[in-house]
């Protein structure tokens, strides 16, 4: 597994994964509205949670919770709200992040990292 696209999916497998194993039920992966996509939309108790999933090479120049810049914020807003518009969603938004780190011998750590924008109504 070591080209990047086998190693993304391997990191959102994984993803989803833990989300189910901690009591979330996931209700898409990659959904998409034009060029807008949501890596994972699941709830778990009263929220709708919007999942950013990122998986890089364990030890490399930047970790996963780097790349949620105010460009990619800017984004997962975008893209909540295009869901939210079209679903009649009634729950509270929740913007996740699952960092995964990839490590030479197929090993794969998942760190769950909260509330990783605000949504700002």
């Amino acid at each position: 597994m070591n080209n990047k696209y086998n190693i993304g999916m391997a990191g959102e497998e994984a993803a989803a994964e833990w989300l189910r194993a901690n009591g979330y039920e996931i209700l898409y992966r990659n959904w998409r509205s034009g060029r807008y996509e949501l890596d994972i939309v699941a709830t778990c108790f009263d929220r709708i949670h919007f999942v950013e999933v990122k998986t890089r090479k364990a030890g490399g120049l930047t970790s996963p919770e780097e790349a949620i810049d105010r460009n990619k914020q800017k984004t997962l807003k975008r893209a909540a709200s295009l869901f939210l518009a079209t679903y009649d969603v009634s729950l509270e938004p929740q913007f996740d992040l699952i960092a995964v780190d990839h490590w030479p011998d197929g090993q794969l750590d998942v760190r769950y990292v909260p509330d990783v924008v605000e949504f700002g109504w």
